[in-house]
């Protein structure tokens, strides 16, 4: 045998099959990026709707609140509105606003 065969056999040689680590690191950093860029998204289209939602409340909308408590809203301030409850009336912070309740014969819920 040669030199340069002995040598390569007792450095171990070029990898024999398998991937080179440097490629799995970077197929792994791509799949972690497209996970955050997912979820980020989809946090960013909820939120957005949550905004809409504020904006759009009226007099009159059926609520739910983030507790649970539904109500008829009677005034919408800037940053807070009033809700008609079964005990009477509690302002609210908008952004307290959970979902909207669809009203008998119209089909625009939101959530």
């Amino acid at each position: 045998m040669s030199a340069p065969c002995l040598l390569a056999q007792a450095t171990g040689g070029a990898p024999q099959g398998g991937m080179n680590p440097m490629n799995l690191n970077i197929i792994m950093l791509l799949i972690v990026g497209t996970m955050m860029f997912v979820m980020f998204r989809s946090q960013k289209q909820k939120q957005k709707e949550a905004e809409n939602l504020q904006k759009a409340l009226q007099s009159g909308d059926e609520i739910v609140t983030i507790g649970g408590a539904h109500g008829i809203v009677t005034t919408v301030k800037e940053k807070t509105i009033v809700v008609r409850v079964t005990e009477g009336k509690i302002e609210y912070d908008r952004t307290a606003i959970a979902t909207r309740v669809a009203r008998s014969g119209s089909s625009d819920a939101q959530s």
